[in-house]
C-alpha cells in the first residue's frame, strides 16, 4: 500500500495533479484546496496517500495533512458519502471546517458542496458528531448552546437574543456563538436586550 508519496509536479488536471516520483508519475486524485495549495509545475510537493483497489481499478487519493486524508475516510463512512462527495466536501471546506461545522451541527454549512444535498449535509452532521471533537476547534460551550437552541431547550432571553442577531442578517453559528460569550460575561440571568448588546460586541471584535 502507498501511504505517502514525494516527488516533483509533473501537471495538473482538473481533479488530480500527476507527480513524478523518481521517473514515475503518479496520477493523484485531490480536492480542489489540496490543488490550490499545491506548488507549481516542476516544484516539489508531499502527499498523504489513500490507496483505493478494486477488482477493475487501483486509483490514489491524495492529501496535504493528514487531518484531512481523515475526514475523506470519515465521511466515506455516511451513507451516500463516497469518494467523490467526500472530496467535494473538502474542495468546499477545510477539515476545521468541517469539523466546527460538524460539531455545531451546521447542515447549512455542509450542504454548501456540489453534490450534497440537504438529506446527505444532516446525516453528515449526525453521524459523524461524535468524531468532530478531536478535529474541531471550537468552544465547547457553543456547540452546547446550538444544541440547545436546536431542542428548543435554551432560557427565552438566550433563545430570542439569538433569534434577534439571525434576523440582522448574521449566520445563526455566528450569533449561536457571540450569545455564547455574551452568556459568560453576563451570567445565565441576563435579559435578553443586554444579551444583544453584548453579542453585537462579541462579533466587532
Amino acid at each position: 500500500m502507498i501511504g505517502k508519496l514525494k516527488g516533483l509536479v509533473d501537471s495538473y488536471g482538473d481533479d488530480h495533479v500527476i507527480l513524478d516520483v523518481q521517473g514515475v508519475g503518479y496520477l493523484v486524485h485531490c480536492s480542489a484546496r489540496t490543488l490550490q495549495a499545491l506548488p507549481r509545475v516542476g516544484e516539489a510537493a508531499t502527499l498523504f496517500i489513500e490507496m483505493l483497489v478494486r477488482e477493475d481499478m487501483i486509483r490514489l487519493y491524495g492529501f496535504v495533512s493528514q487531518a484531512e486524508k481523515s475526514w475523506f475516510l470519515l465521511l466515506q463512512n455516511v451513507q451516500g458519502v463516497g469518494s467523490k462527495v467526500a472530496l467535494n466536501v473538502l474542495s468546499t471546506l477545510s477539515p476545521a471546517e468541517l469539523a466546527n461545522a460538524v460539531a455545531l451541527g451546521d447542515k447549512v454549512m455542509v450542504a454548501r458542496a456540489n453534490g450534497v444535498g440537504p438529506k446527505v449535509a444532516a446525516r453528515i452532521v449526525a453521524e459523524l458528531k461524535d468524531k468532530a471533537p478531536g478535529f474541531a476547534s471550537v468552544d465547547p460551550g457553543v456547540a452546547g448552546l446550538v444544541a440547545q437552541i436546536e431542542d428548543r431547550q435554551a432560557p427565552r432571553p438566550v433563545a430570542d437574543a439569538v433569534s434577534a442577531l439571525v434576523n440582522l442578517g448574521y449566520a445563526p453559528i455566528q450569533a449561536s456563538a457571540a450569545i455564547a460569550g455574551a452568556v459568560r460575561e453576563a451570567g445565565e440571568d441576563a435579559d435578553t436586550a443586554r444579551l444583544i448588546r453584548l453579542g453585537l460586541k462579541e462579533l466587532a471584535k
